[in-house]
This record gives structure tokens, C-alpha cells and sequence, in this order.
């Protein structure tokens, strides 16, 4: 894993995602010689169309990481990243469409852009064909060595498994737990020393998976071992890198009090914060005005009462806040007290089920936003009966509650929508990870993986 203002990516990512750049560049080079050749001019040189062809590739770059294009699915799945291309370029070729009707000569002749969209399809296809057929997805997998072999070590191998897994096990070495699980675990008595067997097996980190480390770890080994360069991780830090979320299941206050995060040093980077979520909020709300009059018009035609939701929620440091939403519901939606919605939830009217979708219902959201209530990416904010409930439900919940709220987040990008009390622990467990390594770098990924989430709803309820 590479670690990118405290974020980690992949290696398989960084790797494709630069060659994807790098194909793009010459999908725009290729198309402009070729349109030229046809009219029978002069190419002329590289240095003269530099900002075109990296405005074209830097645009459809983007629209990649919007789309999904890097995600687990379709760096598996061929038919689905074949998918993803096509919406990427497409939204992208249209927004760079936009930028030279608005800014003329800042893009490729449109002409051009035609044959760079499908130059830039068929490379990006090939670079998929080829490597996985090439090298395969165990080439970019790396090799961890685990101590311990009882259930926390079955969880490491279970993850080893997923097709999506950026690591694979060389060995599990069983440690005088009581009740080991893994059959095929290397006695630590039949290991002279842990070093050399570190160096047999291939192993770049050593993972420490004991249920109880006292008078378990082999120091002095672990010292070497570090010494020699190989990373050695504790269970819980292993998970929160891995996964991109903070375990529940083996998270202690220690742990979270000298791991590295929730750095007092993003001040400067909340101030910046803000004021994007000023300058935003001001545009969305001008340009979104028409938008939400005619759906608001809509939902009064097709039912009584307000055209606008209110509801109390918590907001930054525990304080409530009233938020504003488009109604999807019927009025007496609530009536009985707030509720979680189900799915395909008979609350729900028919133009609450198309804004839902297209997640229109959330624009008032940004008046929120603009009032300082909430930012655009943050923990989503609950309701305080809900929030009572949970915090007596699960650890470290009222933590969240230490960045502010916000309309799009790392767990609502990460996992569908919650509508139960273990779908909760599960965005917890993201929005702790958004807590602990907040910084500028993971709210950009955020806003443009949002795209993903309004594209292809599946969460949406």
C-alpha cells in the first residue's frame, strides 16, 4: 500500500492508474495526428498542444476515479470495468465539450475529440486485457507473514482470498494460542530464527494477530526483524489500511490515543474547507434553484402538505440543527416517531422515489452547508433519538461527532444506505477512518467518487 496524505491506496492502483494517464496522453497525441493528416496539415510540435492533451487526459482521468473505475468491481470483473470506461470517457469528453464552448481554443477541436474517445477506449480496454492476462492480480499482491493462528489470523486469511485483496499469506505462525484454527501454522518452537523464516518465506511485513499479547511477542525477533526493513503491524492498523475503515471488533481507547491521526494540525486545512464549502454552496444554490422549484412544485401536485422536510439532527460537538430536505415522503410519514426507511418503504411517494434516486431531495442540504451546520463531506448527521440509541449501542460513537456533518462521506460512498443498528456499526467504522485521517487529499476522492453514488444508486432509499 502506497500512503497518500495519510490515505492508502494500493499499489495495483497508483500502477494502473499512471499508465491510464499516460495511455490517455497518447490516445489525445494519436487523434490530433491523425485528424491533421487527414486535412492534410502540419502535426506541428508537442511543446504547442501540451495544455490540451493534459487538459484532455487530466478530465478523463478524473471522470475514471469519479466512476469507479478504480474500484474493487472492475479491477475484477472485465465486464464491469468495460462499463465504467465507457460512462468515464463519456462524461468526460462531454466536460471538456463544456469547457471549449465556454473558454474556446482551451480543449481539442471537436473533431479531435471524437477520435480520442475511441482511441482512449480501445488503450484503456487493452491496458485491462493485458494485465490481467499478463500478470494477473496475484503480481501485485504482496507478501505478509501472520503470528498468530487463531481467529483473528482466520479473519487475515479470509481476507487474502478476495479477489480484491492486496496482500497474500506465506505463512501463520501459531504461537501457543489455546485453541488455534489454522491447521497448516508454523509451530514457533520448530522456528530457530524468525528472521531467516521471514526472509524464506518472501515476506515485506509481519502482522500481528494474537488475541493476547502478553508474554507472547517475541521482542528480540521483532526488533531484528524491523531492523532489516520489514514492516511489523499490529492487527487493528493492518484492518483500518486494508479495508479503509477503523475495526470495531478489536478497537481499544489505547489504540486510538497513540495511533497516528485526529492531527491538530488541519486547522489551515478546515479554514480551506470552509471556504469551499462557501464559494460551492453560493453556486449550487443559483444554479440549483430552477431545479428544486420545479420538483418542489411537483411534489406539492402530488401530495398535500409542505414541499420542504425539516428535522432536527446532530451536528459538530453534539449540537442540533435543523435540516431542510425536498419531501419524499407522505406528511405522516413520522407520525409515529422517526424510523429508519426501508426498502421500497410505502412512505415514500412516487416523486419522493425519483429524487431519492437521483439524490435531488438533498439539494436544500447546501443552505446547511452554507450556514456552517454542515460541510459537503462529512459523518451523515442522525437524528437525536437515533444518536441516544446508538451511542448506547456502540463504542465510539459519539466521536463522529468530532468533524462536521456533511452531505456526501467516506461511508456513504463506501456502504449502502443503513437502516438498521449493524448497518450503522459498519458506517461507524468509516467515518472513524474519515475522523482519524482527514485531510484535504480525501475529501477530493469523496466529492468525485460521489458521482459513482448518484450515477449508480444502488444505495439509495
Amino acid at each position: 500500500m502506497i500512503r497518500l496524505f495519510k490515505h492508502y491506496i494500493s499499489y495495483n492502483v497508483v500502477l494502473l492508474s499512471l499508465i491510464d494517464l499516460m495511455l490517455l496522453s497518447l490516445a489525445g497525441e494519436a487523434a490530433w495526428r491523425l485528424r491533421v493528416a487527414q486535412i492534410g496539415i502540419s502535426a506541428g510540435q508537442f511543446s504547442d498542444r501540451v495544455l490540451e492533451i493534459g487538459g484532455f487526459a487530466g478530465v478523463i482521468w478524473l471522470a475514471m476515479i469519479a466512476v469507479g473505475t478504480y474500484g474493487p468491481e472492475a479491477l475484477r470483473s472485465m465486464r464491469f470495468a468495460t462499463a465504467r470506461l465507457l460512462v468515464a470517457v463519456s462524461l468526460g469528453v462531454l466536460a471538456i465539450s463544456l469547457m471549449n464552448f465556454f473558454l474556446p481554443g482551451s480543449a481539442l477541436w471537436r473533431s479531435v475529440l471524437l477520435y480520442a474517445m475511441g482511441i482512449a477506449i480501445a488503450f484503456l480496454i487493452a491496458n485491462r486485457i493485458l494485465g490481467s492476462r499478463m500478470l494477473g492480480v496475484e503480481a501485485f499482491r504482496r507478501t505478509i507473514l501472520v503470528l498468530g493462528a487463531g481467529p483473528r489470523a482466520e479473519r487475515l486469511e479470509r481476507l487474502s482470498r478476495r479477489p480484491d485483496s492486496g496482500f497474500a499469506v506465506g505463512a501463520f505462525v501459531a504461537m501457543g494460542e489455546s485453541e488455534p484454527t489454522i491447521d497448516t501454522a508454523v509451530p514457533r518452537e520448530s522456528i530457530s530464527d524468525l528472521g531467516r523464516f521471514v526472509e524464506r518465506v518472501g515476506a515485506t511485513e509481519v502482522v500481528l494477530a494474537l488475541q493476547e499479547r502478553r508474554n507472547s511477542l517475541p521482542l528480540k525477533d521483532l526488533l531484528r526483524v524491523k531492523t532489516k526493513g520489514v514492516m511489523v503491524s499490529d492487527f487493528s492498523s493492518f484492518l483500518e489500511r486494508e479495508l479503509g475503515r477503523v475495526d470495531l471488533d478489536t478497537l481499544n481507547p489505547s489504540w486510538l490515543i497513540f495511533s497516528d491521526g485526529f492531527s491538530s494540525g488541519r486547522r489551515l486545512s478546515s479554514i480551506g474547507k470552509r471556504l469551499f464549502d462557501i464559494l460551492v454552496s453560493l453556486v449550487i444554490l443559483i444554479v440549483g434553484l430552477p431545479l428544486v422549484a420545479i420538483f418542489a412544485i411537483l411534489v406539492k401536485l402530488e401530495s398535500k402538505g409542505p414541499a420542504f422536510f425539516r428535522q432536527t439532527r446532530v451536528g459538530l460537538y453534539g449540537q442540533e440543527f435543523t435540516l431542510v430536505k425536498l419531501r419524499s415522503m407522505r406528511t405522516d410519514a413520522e407520525a409515529d416517531g422517526a424510523r429508519w426507511a426501508d426498502k421500497d418503504d410505502p412512505r415514500i411517494t412516487r416523486v419522493g422515489r425519483l429524487i431519492r434516486t437521483v439524490r435531488i431531495d438533498e439539494l436544500p442540504q447546501v443552505w446547511s452547508v452554507l450556514k456552517g451546520e454542515m460541510s459537503f463531506v462529512g459523518p451523515r448527521p442522525e437524528v437525536p433519538a437515533f444518536v441516544v440509541d446508538l451511542e448506547k449501542e456502540l463504542p465510539f460513537y459519539a466521536e463522529r461527532h468530532m468533524v462536521k456533518p456533511g452531505i456526501t462521506g467516506w461511508a456513504q460512498i463506501n456502504y449502502p444506505y443503513g437502516a438498521s443498528v449493524e448497518d450503522s456499526r459498519q458506517k461507524l467504522e468509516y467515518d472513524l477512518y474519515y475522523a482519524k485521517n482527514y485531510t484535504p487529499f480525501l475529501d477530493i476522492i469523496i466529492l468525485l467518487q460521489t458521482a459513482r453514488v448518484i450515477i449508480w444508486p444502488e444505495g439509495a432509499r
